[in-house]
């Protein structure tokens, strides 16, 4: 019995290394380069997925291990002595170059990476964890690494959650400030910006500073949208709201993109709507989906849409739109919160074309998504080219009296679906992004992600058209995404009068590129 055993380990790991043998003479013949642009869900599949899965692994057993040591408050001080050493000694070393983090470029979840990286300072800025939760207060405060993911992990079994949860479980609490963030919830809280109370940076003289609304109030307001570029986040204090187990969320299709529009600005304008979400799949074709938190659920209508078995939501969401019927749900609250994350909105169908396939779902569901970072370091420079003349991913807020004119020039200009609308309210605040008028206004997120089917489609002269129109109805690009216009066109899409104000007094000039350097197309690759 022993002996059948080992011949059949040993017949077992002889058919895996044929397997490994047949597959790296098959890329030595194609070209490495050649499989990772055609058939790059092998390599995918293969290899990103199972590192994807350490990279989770690792960190959440260090976050563990923070949370079980409480060391996370202790460190924190010595740690930011630490960046403001660093500081200090690029100014005795002559203030030569200008500073940046030391974050390497290819772990933000921005689809380019930064020239920047190699000709500036790194500055290494190592603050990854929750750092106090105050109750009374309820605010929770932490350093900018923290993401998501990791976020609503630590505060839903205690309660709370924030009240912008910006989708992908990778996205940073510095990211989010430093650009921006938004959520369904976002059209009763604002931007993410919006829901946070205090900053705590590191500023070109080593000085470590605090501001809010009420303390250092122009650097507070100046922050949001900066990239970097007034000061070094060191932590960050956002609101907590309670957590609820579910929310119950209504699937309304619509036809008609008149209508589409009215129904989705009529949901937006209402308070009692603790979420809103809309999903276009064509020209007038939407799903609109509202959701309330909710500690009941009809255990029939329970949905954990999280779990790793369960078909991609955009797709879930589709089968109302195909079958023509309204829909009520319970999703566990985490679940929502991240329910696309897995497919990474719909952009893992372009690299797993058979990923929402049952068979692989249950198989290898569990491993997915990859990291956006690995897909990024490897994706080679023929990826990078592709993507940027074959594809497009980008957020455009503009007001949502502007709705029906955005979609139709989306239409003309991308031809990409599904859609993403998400309602956000936009506060008469100082700063980068405000309204063009005095008082508060109802602003909607568009977001296209994936190939354009426009034939007339051409990267820089159609996103050039696509950022000409949004200046011209007051609305703002995302700056993760590519940005084509010229330092002068940046400045009349964005309010630079307190940012370029605090920046002579600061003495950032000679510390800090402008926001502009950092994210324009000459800037990254």
């Amino acid at each position: 019995m022993e002996r059948e055993r080992a011949v059949g380990a040993m017949s077992a790991l002889w058919s895996v290394g044929a397997g490994l043998l047949l597959l790296v003479l098959w890329v030595r013949h194609r070209g490495l380069e050649a499989v990772l642009v055609h058939h790059r869900w092998l390599f995918v599949c293969l290899f990103l997925l199972p590192l994807s899965i350490l990279f989770d692994i690792y960190y959440q057993l260090r976050a563990w291990a923070v949370w079980r040591l409480h060391s996370a408050p202790r460190q924190h001080a010595q740690r930011v002595r630490h960046i403001q050493e660093q500081v200090r000694e690029w100014k005795k070393e002559g203030s030569k170059r200008y500073m940046c983090t030391g974050r390497p470029g290819w772990l933000t979840v921005s689809l380019r990476v930064g020239k920047y990286k190699k000709t500036h300072k790194n500055i290494m800025i190592n603050l990854m964890d929750v750092l106090e939760v105050d109750s009374e207060r309820q605010v929770v405060r932490v350093e900018p690494l923290v993401s998501m993911g990791q976020l609503t992990a630590y505060l839903n079994p205690m309660g709370w959650t924030i009240p912008v949860v910006p989708e992908l479980d990778d996205l940073t609490v510095g990211g989010l400030i430093m650009g921006t963030g938004i959520e369904s919830s976002s059209h009763i809280y604002g931007l993410f910006q919006h829901t946070c109370v205090a900053y705590e940076l590191v500023l070109a003289d080593g000085s470590l500073v605090r501001c809010s609304p009420t303390e250092n109030s122009d650097l507070f307001y100046a922050v949001p949208w900066s990239c970097g570029t007034l000061g070094f986040l060191v932590a960050a204090e956002i609101k907590m709201i309670p957590a609820k187990k579910y929310v119950k969320i209504h699937y309304k299709p619509v036809r008609g993109l008149q209508k589409i529009c009215e129904k989705f600005t009529e949901e937006s304008k209402k308070k009692e709507n603790s979420f809103v979400e809309g999903l276009m799949y064509s020209l007038d074709e939407a799903v609109i989906m509202t959701g309330v938190l909710t500690d009941e659920a009809e255990q029939s209508k329970i949905n954990r849409i999280g779990n790793y078995y369960k078909p991609w939501f955009f797709k879930h969401v589709e089968k109302y739109l195909k079958a023509d019927r309204t829909g009520v749900e319970y999703i566990p609250s985490r679940h929502y919160y991240h329910r696309h994350t897995r497919s990474i909105f719909w952009e893992l169908q372009d690299i797993i074309p058979f990923g929402n396939n049952p068979v692989f779902r249950y198989l290898f569901g569990w491993m997915v998504p990859p990291k956006i970072s690995l897909l990024k370091l490897t994706q080679g420079e023929a990826i990078r080219k592709l993507y940027e003349q074959h594809h497009v991913v980008q957020d455009m807020l503009v007001p949502m009296k502007s709705l029906e004119k955005s979609i139709q020039t989306f239409h003309v200009d991308l031809n990409v679906y599904p859609i993403w609308l998400c309602p956000f309210i936009l506060p008469n605040n100082p700063g980068m992004v405000h309204p063009k008028g005095n008082e508060t206004e109802l602003y909607v997120d568009i977001g296209a992600y994936g190939e354009p089917k426009s034939k007339q489609f051409e990267a820089r002269a159609s996103m050039r058209q696509m950022e000409k129109f949004v200046r011209s109805v007051h609305g703002f690009q995302m700056l993760y995404a590519d940005c084509y216009m010229t330092r002068e066109e940046f400045w009349d899409m964005f309010d630079g009068s307190l940012y370029h104000k605090l920046r002579e007094q600061m003495n950032c000039k000679d510390a800090f590129p402008e926001v502009y350097d950092k994210i324009c197309k000459a800037a990254r690759h």
